[in-house]
């Protein structure tokens, strides 16, 4: 008798996972013990062994897609067995059975096969849904498409670049294929879980499983229609004229160009928006930019969309750059974190003579070169070792105090900020951190850091002093109940044994989310904190 598997609860705060990846097909014989899929949890990606022997008859989801525990995950059975009844007893059989007969209005008498069909199709591996690359990912931006339709497709090969709120990442296939559609184009959004692309054999009824899918209930679809490509899908009613204008503008969103054709765009004043690039994937060429003519701009220009280059002057005139995926997740954590956290703030100035004596020292025989900030992670990490309270999370109905301390870094990058995580920082060397942390720079300038890079600290540190910022504060990331905004070092004149001396002095300054940190907890952390910086030696016993 065939038998529904719901999604399994894998840890105390899952309430969803993700199929990271299915390790058995449709028509596959699973015995007791094999490696069903691998599934993302809030947590940890874990592989679901089957716990029974049978044939895989059905999957909830392709993978990328998302299952809230207890829904539908698989249905095992014999071959050929009639699993109708369970699909209808689980709401996403019941709406696709449902869905299906709006999709197919003129055959009334074949529903109930039209049906089961959608629903098998839009559960199949041909359906590849945005997954979700990070853990507060809503939507991603499609940065660019390595394949094209009717392109051969290779398991394992890139599909496309997703740019999500942290970073922009390479999507692989999971399976074999030609790719027959694509569910928007360079620069457009799609929700988490709608239709990203179909990968299958020539022939596939590819207008079947489009308008199956979406009527199969795709919640973020009807939030923003407008994102959704209607590239093999034909209208189902007739749409209104467009404007014209709009379709001047030929690259939205993140725009490929080779540095050369930057340069020359720059030193020409032309805005790359408006060329329509002859390379791969649209790419723009230097032969591209010399080739464009000012009057392609025209009617984008009339409208008051122009590039500032070509106003005239005395015109009033401006640049609207729709928000980044990034940009629009610092927003949203931040205001949530500053407007929900009570934050007070502690300064402390520190002497850093004997650091920058001690720093100077050690790149002697360093294998790498030590920086300032390396020496405050350091002594940070020290300090919370000796300050638990510090270290902790505020989790709404109970605090965190975290014996392990993982301290994140923020890192500027073009688009924002991100925050990689050196953990178990108070137990390795300056060197190891130094190598760490150049790493993770390297990595989030080039958009390469992945979630795991990210995940999981307990404590942050904001450096501003190398751009000559004295002191300033910080928004807590959450759920850290604190972070340390660290200024420059200045040569000032100071008082020492009774005469006024040049002296080094770095200002630190911590943000404390009073409901878990009290203030003379944050003031006996910078005392600490301190006493290692002035005596650096501390740190190397």
């Amino acid at each position: 008798m065939a038998e529904a598997i719901l999604m399994p609860r894998l840890s105390d705060t899952m309430t969803e996972g993700v199929i990271a990846a299915w390790h058995k097909n449709i028509g596959d014989t699973v015995k007791k013990g094999d490696l069903l899929a691998e599934v993302e949890t809030d947590k940890a990606t874990m592989e679901l062994e089957s716990y029974q022997d049978g044939v895989l008859l059905h999957i909830g989801t392709p993978t990328g897609g998302k299952l809230q525990v207890n829904d539908l995950l698989a249905i095992f059975g014999k071959p050929g067995e009639d699993i109708s009844a369970l699909l209808a007893k689980h709401a996403g059989g019941a709406k696709a059975a449902e869905a299906a007969p709006q999709a197919a209005p003129a055959a009334p008498a074949a529903a109930p096969a039209a049906a089961s069909a959608a629903l098998d199709v839009s559960a199949m591996e041909e359906v590849v849904l945005m997954p979700r690359l990070s853990d507060t990912m809503t939507e991603g931006v499609i940065a660019g498409w390595h394949k094209n339709v009717g392109d051969t497709v290779k398991k394992g090969e890139v599909l496309a670049d997703i740019e999500t709120d942290k970073a922009t990442m390479e999507l692989e296939s999971y399976k074999d294929g030609v790719l027959l559609y694509q569910g928007a184009q360079p620069g457009e959004k799609i929700q988490v879980n709608d239709l990203l692309c179909i990968i299958g054999k020539q022939g596939l009824d590819v207008n079947g499983i489009v308008a199956a899918v979406k009527a199969g209930g795709s919640q973020t679809t009807e939030a923003a229609p407008a994102t959704a490509a209607t590239t093999s899908a034909p209208a189902a009613s007739p749409a209104p004229a467009p404007a014209a204008a709009p379709a001047a503008v030929v690259n939205e969103g993140r725009i490929f160009a080779s540095p050369l054709a930057k340069k020359i765009a720059s030193e020409k004043g032309i805005d790359l928006r408006y060329v329509k690039g002859s390379g791969d994937n649209g790419r723009i060429t230097k032969t591209d930019v010399n080739a464009y003519t000012p009057a392609a701009s025209a009617a984008p220009a009339a409208q008051g969309s122009s590039p500032v280059a070509a106003a005239p002057a005395g015109v009033v005139s401006f640049d609207e750059v729709p928000v980044s995926q990034m940009r629009k997740t610092i927003a949203r954590r931040l205001s949530e974190s500053l407007f929900t956290a009570p934050h007070f703030y502690l300064t402390m100035t520190i002497d850093m003579d004997a650091a920058v004596t001690a720093r100077a020292r050690i790149n002697e025989v360093a294998p790498v070169k030590i920086s300032f900030n390396d020496m405050v992670l350091k002594a940070t990490a020290l300090a919370l070792k000796q300050h638990p309270k510090v270290n902790s999370s505020w989790l709404g109905d109970k605090i965190r105090y975290n014996h392990h301390i993982n301290i994140g870094v923020a890192v500027a990058v073009e688009d924002g900020l991100l925050v990689p995580v050196v953990r178990f920082a108070d137990t390795k060397s300056l060197s190891q951190i130094g190598v760490e942390v150049k790493e993770y720079a390297q990595k989030a300038k080039d958009k390469k850091l992945q979630p795991a890079d990210w995940e999981g600290s307990t404590f942050t540190i904001s450096n501003l002093g190398m751009y000559g910022i004295d002191q300033f504060t910080a928004i807590i990331n959450p759920p850290d109940s604190c972070i340390l905004a660290v200024g420059g070092i200045s040569q000032v004149p100071v008082v020492k044994n009774g005469q006024v001396v040049p002296g080094n002095i770095m200002k630190v300054t911590m943000s404390c989310d009073h409901r878990s940190v009290d203030g003379a907890t944050g003031a006996a952390f910078l005392q600490t904190l301190k006493s290692l910086l002035e005596e650096p030696l501390r740190m190397l016993v």
